[in-house]
């Protein structure tokens, strides 16, 4: 019985020992018996050995052709040798291939934006830059992903294979079931009808790789944009004129600017794919800018409906926030204004991400580089910093509930009423109408008094500088009569009046007047009436008794 195991385990141990590895089993290329039968031989100018050399020569061909000594080389057949023609019958492989490599090189000069330093410029393709982490790392490779262009809605892969026919040498060409999709990529991105009824002069090349007619065909189409913008703003401020009702007008206010930038985005987004069908370079810049027209005015739409919709509900447009009896709507309008600052937040991340999911950013220009290391967000986020900051502060300051919409503050000096709380800063009306428009960042750096953060009631002090011999409890009695003067509706409880001696100097006693106030937003007028009458009194008690009640110092002494 042991010498049955150990001989199965002995067996076993061979078969292990002679049966390759997986990886080494599959070959670094696809196997057939031939490839394009039908088209004969193969033009010493058209390169195959490395992906790079294949879509130089697909891409490059006619440029290659005009130069001299290869006229007579390269056939008009010559492009069909880069596909895999294999799937058509051989007899029509020449005039059927020729036309799908003129189609392709269409559809890749107007739809793809190629990064040469990503296709591999060697046979194997095997990419020596990347890391030993990458899942590729150190592979041959014999299929490989140049591309991929949106076909209703689903992306076609332009890829390459590479084939090795019995008795030849193994060559990098179009994919197969890429040349099957040729035809319905041609007719989304080929040249429109007015493109092929413009003269030849206006399709050949003019500058950075465009065609005349972009040239001219761009300031059109923008020209175009901007009227049609300019007439939808017209007809709606026409339309918005006959709506009677508060809600009916809201609305179209809120409606215009995105029907404006969604009509704009339409007009191009039409043009550029009926009529002007713009080459790679154009269409890498003018894509990004129609989903981000789209996205803005979805999004832009959304945020102000909810506005027009909060704005209806609370009405805290139409109250006097800066009232004491609105002391709990203070607490609501700054959350609700919280509530918008994040909600504006959270569309445009989402706007933004859609923009560059949908342009496709990240595979054009280099961009791939800068996202995959981080690079964009480093930068992005070290040039936003203050304004990351700012709208941070701001998030604090609503939910800390320091200073309400409405309250009365003193900030450095200035008693003002806080009127906004936005993203980046605070707008401060000072008693004067003055605006004070403070950066968030730096009103929540800064101690400032809030005078109506719990209680509304508050005891406001007037103080005098009076001589030792004054009669204290004949200025209480003045301050009495002061007080009865006064609105009593501005006045809280008379019990916490106070007339107190603080201090003293050689110039005489200081003397504080403590006036209880029930409304903080009228407690600075109050305490200024207050103060007037007190003076009056105070001469009218020096002139009586003949003495004096404030100090007589000359401006040496004061100093």
């Amino acid at each position: 019985m042991k010498k049955t195991f150990r001989l199965a385990a002995l067996l076993l141990g061979f078969l292990f020992a002679i049966s390759p590895p997986a990886n080494a089993q599959e070959t670094p290329w696809f196997e057939v018996e031939t490839l394009n039968s039908g088209l004969g031989a193969v033009p010493d100018v058209i390169g195959r050995a490395t992906p790079r050399a294949t879509m130089e020569a697909l891409l490059r061909y006619d440029e290659r052709r005009g130069e001299p000594g290869t006229q007579d080389q390269i056939k008009d057949t010559a492009p069909a040798h880069l596909l895999n023609l294999n799937a058509i019958p051989p007899e029509e492989q020449a005039e059927t291939g020729t036309m799908l490599a003129r189609q392709l090189m269409t559809v890749m000069q107007r739809r793809a934006v190629l990064n040469w330093g990503q296709i591999i410029d060697r046979p194997d393709a095997m990419d020596a830059r990347e890391t030993s982490n990458a899942a590729t790392a150190g592979m041959k490779r014999r299929s490989l992903l140049v591309w991929e262009i949106e076909l209703d809605g689903i992306p076609a892969a332009i890829r390459l294979d590479r084939i090795k026919a019995d008795g030849e040498d193994p060559v990098w060409v179009i994919s197969r079931h890429t040349v099957q999709k040729i035809p319905a990529l041609y007719d989304a991105y080929g040249p429109s009808r007015f493109e092929k009824w413009l003269p030849d002069q206006l399709r050949n090349t003019a500058f950075w790789g465009l065609m005349w007619w972009e040239v001219i065909g761009l300031p059109v189409l923008l020209l175009l944009a901007g009227l049609v913008g300019w007439g939808t703003s017209k007809l709606l401020t026409r339309v918005g004129r006959h709506a009677t009702h508060r809600i009916t007008s809201a609305a179209f206010r809120a409606a215009r600017l995105p029907m404006i930038i969604a009509a704009i985005a339409l007009l191009v987004s039409i043009g550029t794919q009926t009529v002007f069908v713009f080459s790679g370079r154009l269409s890498s810049v003018i894509s990004p800018m129609i989903a981000a027209g789209f996205v803005t005015a979805i999004l832009m739409l959304i945020v102000n409906v909810i506005e027009v919709v909060l704005d209806q509900i609370t009405g805290f447009e139409e109250m006097d926030l800066t009232r004491k009896q609105f002391d709990e709507t203070r607490s609501q309008a700054t959350r609700i204004a919280a509530v918008r600052r994040i909600l504006v937040l959270v569309v445009f991340l989402v706007g933004f991400g859609i923009v560059l999911s949908s342009a496709n950013l990240f595979r054009t220009y280099g961009f791939s580089l800068l996202a995959s290391a981080g690079a964009l967000t480093l930068i992005v986020g070290f040039a936003a910093r203050t304004i990351l900051s700012n709208i941070l502060s701001s998030m604090q300051i609503a939910l800390n509930q320091s200073a309400r919409i409405g309250d009365r503050v003193v900030f450095k000096g200035s008693l003002c009423h806080v009127e906004r709380i936005n993203f980046t800063f605070v707008q401060l009306r000072v008693w004067t109408g003055i605006r004070l428009v403070v950066p968030v960042n730096e009103f929540v750096s800064e101690t400032f008094e809030n005078w109506t953060l719990k209680e509304p009631e508050m005891q406001r002090v007037i103080s005098f500088k009076l001589v030792p011999t004054v009669d204290i409890e004949e200025l209480r009695s003045c301050f009495e009569e002061v007080m009865d003067d006064l609105d009593p509706d501005q006045l809280d409880d008379r019990e916490k009046a106070q007339v107190r001696i603080s201090g003293q100097d050689v110039f005489g006693v200081e003397v504080l007047f403590i006036l209880p106030c029930k409304d903080p937003n009228t407690s600075w007028d109050l305490t200024c009436i207050a103060r007037e009458k007190l003076v009056k009194c105070m001469n009218q008690m020096a002139k009586t008794k003949g003495m004096p009640v404030f100090p007589e110092t000359n401006i040496v002494e004061a100093a």
